[in-house]
Parts: C-alpha cells; structure tokens; sequence
C-alpha cells in the first residue's frame, strides 16, 4: 500500500496506533545507524533512505530524476516491511543477516530478495536492523549499484 503522504510525520501520522509504534521505533534505530551521507524522504509511497542527487547526480538507474533507493520501510496489509536493497546487492550482507537474525528474534525470517516482512511487532529485532543500516556507507552502496548496472 502505497501512501500519498507528502512527508514522513504525515506518514506516520496517518498510520494505526499499533504500527506507528513499531514504524517510529524502526525510524529511530534507522537514523541512529545509518550512516552519513544518506537523506531521509518519501519514497515509493513510503518512507525511503536515499543517496541524495546532490551526491550521486546520477539517480536511480531506472528513473534518473530519482535519487539512488537504498531503503524503504512502510505499512502494508498484513506486515511491515523493510526493503533494504544492500541485502539483495551484497550476498556477503545477505548471508551475515541471516546468520544473524536468529540470534535476534524467535520468529522465522520472512524475507524475499530485498524484502523483509515483519507481521507482528513484537518480532521485530530492532538492534539486527540497526546493525543491518550500519554495514554499507553511501559510497559503498553507489559502488556496488555501479557494478550491477555495467552488467
């Protein structure tokens, strides 16, 4: 479900009291652990990290008047969902994150390439994420979309 808020507070705002906890608890941890250089913003209808135009003018392959998606994190049906390209770009990333997500939380990991979906709140495993935002800066993320798109 693709929100039309213009802003992250709207948002939030507008989301169910049991799902702005959780989303506000994720956003907090995300801030906290990403590193600089990423920006903040609406993105696909929720709230996305990015790599500002300003430091990468060359966007989103897809749609260059886009800056370059890294995560997006919003409210769907029946999950939260944390998209987090780096997993999907990195396989070393995608293996240390399932290593680890047992160690973090008793619920089985519902995940699909960049998606990780979490239908109960109480299973979210917000220290793993926070250590997941903290392993790729934005030039390691730009570096590795540039390898994909030379292919």
């Amino acid at each position: 479900m693709q929100s039309k808020a213009k802003t992250v507070d709207q948002y939030i705002n507008e989301l169910p009291d049991d799902r702005k906890q959780a989303i506000n608890e994720l956003r907090k941890v995300i801030l906290k652990n990403l590193p600089k250089g990423f920006a903040e913003e609406m993105s696909y209808g929720m709230i996305g990290y990015v790599v500002p135009l300003k430091t990468y003018p060359k966007g989103y392959h897809c749609n260059p008047s886009l800056p370059l998606p890294f995560i997006n994190m919003g409210s769907q049906k029946n999950f939260i969902a944390l998209h987090h390209m780096g997993v999907y770009g990195s396989k070393k990333l995608l293996d240390w994150f399932v290593q680890e997500y047992p160690k973090y939380s008793k619920a089985k990991l519902d995940m699909g390439k960049a998606c990780i979906r979490f239908k109960k709140m109480d299973d979210i495993p917000y220290k793993l994420i926070g250590e997941l935002v903290s392993k790729i800066t934005p030039q390691e993320w730009i570096a590795v979309c540039e390898k994909f798109a030379k292919k």
